[in-house]
């Protein structure tokens, strides 16, 4: 793990956050966020901002059908936490 790179720059983000009283789960921030990704993409598909690589990987999984019995491949040089959603779904 490393550790963040402040620079300021995310200050009036983060100032905004509180005074708009959305931390999590939701917010002007993460709209905004998932808006430009999308704008980026250049896509009408919906695009979802997670709060880790975790729930990244869970959603992927399900997003491609994986079920009970399915192989699923991941490193084994790797935090538990790349294997688990394989283990969820």
């Amino acid at each position: 793990m490393s550790p963040p790179h402040m620079t300021g720059a995310e200050m009036p983000f983060i100032e905004r956050a509180f005074k708009e009283n959305y931390i999590a789960p939701v917010g002007t921030n993460i709209i905004e966020f998932e808006n430009s990704i999308q704008s980026y993409l250049e896509t009408d598909k919906d695009v979802v901002a997670l709060n880790s690589g975790t729930a990244a990987i869970h959603l992927a999984l399900i997003q491609a059908g994986v079920s009970a019995g399915d192989e699923v491949l991941c490193s084994n040089f790797s935090f538990v936490a790349t294997a688990n959603p394989i283990l969820y779904v």
